[in-house]
């Protein structure tokens, strides 16, 4: 990494985005060539703490999203990847929304809602809500190496599957994925 070191840190950590951005975009192109991107499953791990905000800039958490499943998507309008699976990710929620399950997309573009709100009306998606996290954070908590990087969090809170690239979000088996992970956990009984 000789000519990365070389760089200013600001120009440092926007190659290093880039360079993971690519990564995720090629791991997606390999395991869409199935059909599906796919996801890797987990034991239920616990979320780190970290915050985003809504269009207006008033602050949130996932803590505000508590007995729901989450989508929780990492995505920006400069990542063609990302692009080209928001429309799945739309009719996903569409399709989800009354199970109380949520695609909780997070832009991470700097322009924030001037940035976004455009896109959307431009592309058509009406169903996702506009969520904002131009600094990263939940990137940095998470531990995402690029973009898109898509986890499943179950109704208690935790992570169940995480995905990096793209994927058909609203093809049946992958709806039936989301469904089996965000699912409570029955106690299991003694005999």
């Amino acid at each position: 990494m000789p000519v990365l070191s070389s760089l200013r840190a600001p120009r440092r950590a926007m190659a290093l985005a880039a360079a993971g951005t690519v990564a995720a975009a090629l791991a997606g192109r390999k395991a869409r060539a199935d059909g599906l991107g796919k996801l890797a499953e987990s034991p239920p791990r616990p979320l780190p703490e970290f915050g985003f905000t809504d269009a207006e800039g008033k602050p949130h958490g996932v803590g505000d999203f508590a007995g729901q499943g989450l989508v929780l998507n990492l995505w920006a309008t400069w990542c063609p990847p990302c692009v080209a699976e928001m429309p799945a990710l739309d009719r996903a929620q569409a399709a989800l929304a009354a199970e109380g399950i949520t695609v909780l997309a997070l832009s991470s573009d700097r322009g924030g809602r001037a940035q976004v709100e455009p896109f959307y009306r431009d592309r058509g998606i009406r169903h996702l809500g506009l969520w904002l996290d131009p600094r990263g954070a939940a990137g940095r908590a998470l531990g995402v190496r690029g973009l898109p990087t898509t986890l499943i969090i179950d109704r208690q809170g935790r992570e169940r599957a995480r995905l990096e690239g793209a994927a058909e979000w609203d093809q049946p088996a992958m709806l039936a994925a989301i469904r089996r992970l965000v699912a409570v956990e029955e106690p299991q009984q003694r005999t």
